[in-house]
């Protein structure tokens, strides 16, 4: 965001012409977005234009901040300015005539700024936290958990390990070297030492990791940076989910990897960018925006940013770079899925009431292979394997360690306790009903279990009738109910509106993705991370944008690629690109030549081909994908259908002949309707708009909790 004077005349024909405005000023936040300052302070940039000269004055409202700014260019300037007020800011520069002005809004460094109002009761961790090499965090201090911010060195020792530099004002004996762009003209060998940042922010403790030499570099800062820096970041995401709530979080992996920091990378992270400790995607993209923000303050703008995770690293990397544009430039993902909300939970939910099914007294036996043409996956152990991955959304199974019993909810002892779900954790964004319990976006009201099985002849016209008419639903306990599931539309419109659905219109548009494409389908005890789910992404971002031409995809089997090189090979290209065009369409052409789908055999072989979700090809003769019980149930590739639209039970629907007996059975299952895929979902729509937000920040506002 830019902000510029204006100047000239009324317009009025009769006055004789003034002198012609002063030239503009270009004034604007670097580290963040001006709407989204954070810690009360900001990296401003003030770019000069030619024919201007003189020393800035910047004033923050009625404080001077003119020293806070050093030349970093020919006619740039650049300075953190500090002392920000809570609320609104007004930045002025002026340069002999040129003026510029720029509002900011600043939030606390503990949050919230677009999330909603915090969860509580809230977990402090800081004393337990192990990412340190033997040291502590001091605190935790209030109620948001806040610890001092401290710096660390460690060097990489001839061993291979990692060593705390106790002392750091003569260099280890034992410290390895590195060398940094080695055969390019930038080529330099450095000591392998490394500044650990940590901190706490958001109320989740954060890291960041780069290679620093303080007895050669001095001190660094946004306007001096490290000279082994490359100038690139990884912010690493983590998995998880089940229990992810109400606590700021375990250890996560450690920041410095060789693989990073050979290259000269920097990374950063935070607790509440782990799944399994902040299973929320809105919460973890603004621990995103806050967490850089403050590694622009301290180190200085990165060329590109990079986010890179499997499993609920992947729905961070993708809902992120979707709903929050500017965050992730490229993402490098692996055990993909499209988001928490629609393609996982649909598949557990599914599956919790076909393990009900399968296992009620008196039921119709079913063959084993009957249950995987039924539930759509190729290992019939996948179908408890994922009953029990349905625990996330059940009120009383998964709780953060040492969360107090008394706190807990029960439906019969604690019910107003607290709810250990998803839906519960993203209650700022779904709505509350009247007993204080999230709405839930989840429905299966029309759904044909089995269709496809029916249609294959892998089932019976008894089979599928009885399975529909016994399925039922689950209630807001995970409770079996006869009827089916009916979801709330409040937190369904809300769910497409603001992204909890990955749209893939939004920043993905202009995201290069690189999927590293692992297997698990053929897990004899099922797996979470099934293949099909990469070509929902795909589905998701066509229908978007007409291609998925900035996603590609590599594997299954031992990839002999780099991906990291790859990355950074595509996504200079686009830094390069001083081209209008948009960056979507820069994001696209610079893809590497020769950069295309691929996956390799056992024997390490390359086979390049397109990836597609179903076919002949040899990576899927190699790699076969199941499907999920919802998409045997005839839902689309994508998806993203959380109510389906019904329509009217037809005998041209069913490739088997349904006698008149059968037929006016089924329409008595389904007294409302079956689903009509062909049709959006109810209240289906594309992303309201991007950073968007839940309160305290009033812009682009979808939801207030506070103020139903």
């Amino acid at each position: 965001m830019l902000a510029t004077a204006c100047g000239g005349d009324d317009g009025d024909g009769g006055a004789p012409p003034g002198p012609p405005p002063a030239p503009a000023l270009k004034l604007s936040t670097v580290s963040s977005l001006p709407d989204y300052v954070t810690g009360d302070d900001a990296l401003v940039r003030l770019e000069v234009p030619a024919g201007v000269s003189g020393t800035p004055v910047v004033m923050l409202d009625k404080s001077d901040v003119s020293r806070a700014f050093a030349k970093i260019g020919d006619r740039t300037w650049q300075g953190l300015v500090s002392g920000m007020a809570l609320g609104k800011n007004t930045l002025r520069a002026q340069v002999g005539d040129a003026t510029a002005t720029l509002e900011v809004t600043n939030y606390p460094i503990t949050g919230p700024m677009i999330s909603g109002p915090h969860q509580k009761p809230f977990l402090c961790t800081t004393t337990t936290f192990g990412r340190l090499g033997g040291g502590t965090l001091d605190g935790p201090f209030g109620e948001h958990c806040s610890t001092n911010t401290r710096v660390d060195y460690f060097y990489r020792n001839k061993s291979g390990g990692n060593s705390r530099w106790n002392t750091p004002t003569v260099y280890p004996t034992d410290m390895a070297t590195i060398t940094i762009d080695e055969g390019k003209p930038t080529e330099r060998t450095v000591p392998y030492l490394v500044r650990l940042e940590t901190g706490t922010i958001n109320r989740g403790i954060y890291q960041s990791a780069m290679l620093h030499d303080p007895l050669n570099d001095g001190e660094i800062g946004p306007n001096k940076r490290s000279k082994a820096w490359n100038g690139k970041l990884m912010y690493p995401l983590g998995g998880g989910c089940q229990g992810g709530w109400y606590t700021q979080g375990a250890t996560f992996g450690t920041l410095i990897v060789d693989e990073w920091m050979k290259q000269g990378y920097a990374a950063v992270t935070s607790t509440l960018n782990i799944f399994g400790s902040n299973c929320n995607d809105l919460l973890s993209s603004e621990t995103v925006a806050m967490t850089k923000e403050r590694f622009i303050e301290a180190y200085g703008v990165p060329v590109y940013t990079i986010g890179t995770g499997g499993s609920g690293g992947a729905y961070q990397s993708f809902q992120t770079s979707d709903n929050y544009p500017g965050l992730f430039d490229g993402i490098i993902v692996n055990m993909v899925f499209p988001d928490v909300t629609s393609a996982t939970l649909f598949k557990v939910f599914d599956s919790r009431l076909l393990n009900n099914y399968f296992n009620r007294a008196g039921g119709l036996p079913y063959s084993d292979e009957k249950k995987k043409a039924i539930s759509g996956y190729l290992q019939v152990g996948n179908i408890a394997n994922m009953s029990g991955s349905a625990g996330r959304l059940d009120p009383v199974v998964s709780f953060p360690a040492g969360f107090q019993e008394s706190l807990k909810y029960h439906p019969v002892n604690n019910p107003g306790g607290s709810r250990a779900t998803v839906y519960d954790h993203t209650v700022n964004v779904y709505g509350k009903d009247s007993r204080g319990f999230a709405l839930r976006p989840i429905d299966n009201v029309g759904v044909q279990y089995g269709l496809k099985a029916l249609n294959d002849g892998a089932i019976t016209v008894e089979e599928f009738l009885d399975l529909n008419a016994n399925i039922g639903g689950l209630d807001v306990d995970l409770k079996p109910t006869a009827a089916r599931t009916t979801g709330d539309i409040d937190a369904i419109r809300r769910a497409y509106q603001s992204g909890r659905i990955t749209h893939g219109g939004g920043g993905l548009a202009s995201t290069a993705i690189l999927e590293h494409r692992d297997y698990f389908d053929n897990a004899v005890n099922g797996d979470i991370h099934n293949k099909i789910h990469s070509y929902s992404v795909r589905e998701r971002l066509k229908a978007a944008n007409g291609h998925f031409d900035n996603h590609v995809m590599l594997g299954p089997g031992p990839v002999g690629d780099n991906l990291l090189q790859l990355m950074d090979q595509w996504l200079m290209g686009v830094v390069g690109d001083a081209s209008d065009q948009p960056r979507s369409r820069k994001v696209v052409s610079h893809k590497p030549a020769g950069l295309a789908d691929a996956c390799w055999d056992s024997g390490g072989n390359k086979i390049v081909e397109p990836s597609t979700a179903y076919g002949d090809g040899r990576c899927n003769q190699l790699y076969p994908a199941g499907i999920t019980p919802r998409l045997v149930a005839g839902a689309p590739l994508a998806d993203n259908i959380v109510k389906c639209q019904l329509k009217a039970v037809d005998p041209a629907d069913y490739k088997v002949t349904l006698n008149a007996g059968q037929l006016e059975r089924l329409r008595q299952i389904f007294p409302g309707g079956v689903c009509d895929w062909s049709k959006p979902g109810v209240e289906q729509q594309p992303l309201k708009g991007t950073w968007l937000s839940f309160g305290p920040s009033p812009r682009n506002l979808v939801f207030d909790i506070t103020r139903p």
